[in-house]
């Protein structure tokens, strides 16, 4: 392979829910946070809604799930698991649990620094918790590319 491709971070995470309002709802109260957009626009309800989180402001959308790509329509967890960068795995794990999230993985430590947890949400969507030492790091840097300590 002569070509090398270069990502440059996550634009959207897209969730999928048969009821985006309920959905939206319950991010809403889950994050503390509303999205910032919806299409349609009230009072019809929503097809995609939007939030924008964390340090880089991430999207995170939450699409009617007729429009998810064919193998992702059936309600049942699937895909890959993007991790949410959190300051406390144990935390934000219970959080999300007692929202009405199912646990998926249990909390587990990769060596110090790096521990993961995910769960299901309400909707069949898999929520990635992560705390790693390594994105602190970058953020405390600024991102700028400068080096980061040796983990």
């Amino acid at each position: 392979m002569s070509a090398q491709l270069t990502l440059r971070g996550i634009c959207t995470l897209s969730l999928w829910a048969d009821d985006v309002a309920a959905a939206g709802a319950w991010y809403t109260d889950l994050l503390g946070v509303a999205p910032y957009y919806a299409r349609p626009e009230p009072p019809e309800p929503p097809g995609y809604l939007e939030f924008r989180l964390g340090d880089h402001e991430t999207e995170l959308g939450i699409i009617d799930r007729r429009y998810a790509l064919p193998g992702l329509r059936t309600g049942e967890p699937g895909g890959i698991v993007a991790y949410w960068a959190v300051d406390d795995v144990e935390k934000a794990l219970a959080t999300f649990l007692a929202a009405g999230a199912t646990p998926l993985q249990p909390l587990t430590e990769y060596g110090p620094g790096f521990v993961t947890a995910a769960v299901v949400d309400p909707f069949g969507n898999v929520i990635g918790l992560m705390y790693n030492q390594h994105y602190l790091d970058d953020v405390d840097a600024g991102a700028t590319g400068d080096p980061v300590p040796e983990h």
